[in-house]
């Protein structure tokens, strides 16, 4: 790409608009792009994956820049990051650009650290070293540096993964299929896919094969009446519908109105007709009691501190706080508890994050198993061998980009006596 002063003074607005970490950055971005219509799909490409590689490695930029300013941070992260060369970008900067990123790449790199190679905030790594060595807290986090590739799940109501492939292959998009998800198919390139005939058909939606194991251990089955107790904009909902053949009823709550809104253009393209949304209050919402005892299948997809998804959101690392972390245990355990009310004799329950946290996962699951012995626990594995050549060595499912190269899941299944 050739530079321009403007697209220099472009892409500081950017870093002056997502830097502060108010918002998170996709949102910010968004934000960006709306308000500079005039950027094409190449400019619009270069400054994200400039602002995403900042986010990825600000701890680096942060020693070796100290008090910098959001121009120097754009043009830190072109030249250090991206590998941008200071004489490709000479003749559209300022005399004090130049002399700034002249001094800059003559700075000797910081020595490593744990702090430096995880680019992880201190009270992470500290929490981290509770469970985990440095060398596979390292591991993980260079994994999580990592860009995530696009994924997309197959709508197998409308079309089979082979077709998909075919259609892809011959638009020209290389694509292949996913190594677990038998639903999945993984991009090779991030084209427009919402602009694409299998999107707008309802054909492809955009998932991660993570995130479509965790409706595969729900495994509903047709005829039933299923809970996603926290929906959001309804990824797994689409998905459930699917496995069910649209035949059944799947109540789809969430809190967030506005994310429940737009499960609604992507219910309509999916062509689902056994779906009802449901905007709740809370998980002590008095509109659940209908729901009591009722359910055949309950998903939980908590809230959670999204650490799993430090790929596709790096801001996520430095927006989140320790106290974060404890108010969203408590509401962990608060929705396991109510959604749990929800599943009959015989059901079947998911409690799911995407974190990769022990006090988010393992530890909210174990306290609530405690007391509650009506449950009995089912082996992640037994269920998802059924239908994916996946393992795991204990009772959880547990993803990672480590070794299956999706964001970073736990999932735990019950069954209600």
């Amino acid at each position: 790409m050739r530079f321009t002063p403007r697209f220099i003074d472009q892409l500081t607005e950017a870093f002056n608009v997502v830097l502060p970490l108010t918002l998170p950055s996709d949102t910010a971005l968004r934000v960006f792009f709306r308000n500079n219509p005039q950027l094409g799909p190449r400019e619009r490409g270069v400054i994200a994956e400039t602002v995403f590689a900042c986010l990825r490695r600000k701890r680096l930029l942060d020693t070796l820049l100290g008090e910098a300013s959001p121009r120097q941070y754009a043009l830190g992260a072109m030249v250090k990051l991206r590998g941008v060369s200071v004489r490709e970008l000479e003749s559209v900067l300022r005399a004090q650009d130049v002399a700034f990123l002249r001094e800059l790449k003559a700075r000797s790199d910081p020595p490593a650290s744990i702090e430096l190679e995880t680019e992880f905030p201190d009270w992470l790594i500290a929490r981290l070293r509770t469970s985990w060595p440095d060398a596979e807290i390292v591991r993980l986090a260079r994994a999580l540096q990592q860009p995530a590739p696009l994924d997309m799940r197959v709508n197998d109501m409308l079309a089979t993964r082979e077709e998909v492939l075919s259609t892809f292959a011959a638009d020209g998009i290389e694509a292949q299929a996913t190594p677990y998800s038998p639903y999945g198919v993984r991009l090779k390139t991030k084209p427009a896919i919402n602009k694409h005939p299998l999107y707008l058909s309802g054909k492809v939606e955009v998932q991660d094969e993570g995130s479509q194991l965790l409706p595969l251990l729900v495994a509903p089955k047709r005829g039933e009446t299923v809970v996603d107790f926290c929906a959001g904009a309804g990824g797994k909902t689409l998905m459930l519908g699917a496995l069910m053949r649209a035949q059944g009823q799947i109540f789809a709550l969430d809190v967030d109105a506005k994310r429940l809104e737009q499960l609604h253009p992507r219910l309509k393209r999916s062509q689902l007709t056994n779906v009802q949304p449901m905007h709740i209050d809370s998980e002590r919402d008095p509109k659940l009691k209908r729901l009591h005892g009722k359910a055949d299948r309950v998903l939980i997809d908590a809230p959670c501190s999204g650490l799993g998804t430090l790929r596709r959101n790096p801001d996520m690392k430095w927006r989140q706080h320790p106290e974060d972390i404890e108010q969203l245990k408590q509401k962990q355990a608060a929705i396991l508890a109510s959604a749990a009310n929800l599943v009959r004799p015989g059901g079947r329950l998911v409690y799911a994050t995407c974190s990769f946290l022990t006090e988010e996962n393992e530890d909210i699951v174990t306290a609530w198993h405690t007391a509650n012995p009506q449950f009995t626990q089912i082996p992640a594995g037994d269920i998802i061998g059924e239908n994916c050549s996946i393992s795991f060595p204990d009772l959880y499912l547990r993803v990672s980009p480590i070794t299956h190269s999706t964001d970073g899941f736990f999932a735990a299944a019950f069954q209600r006596v």
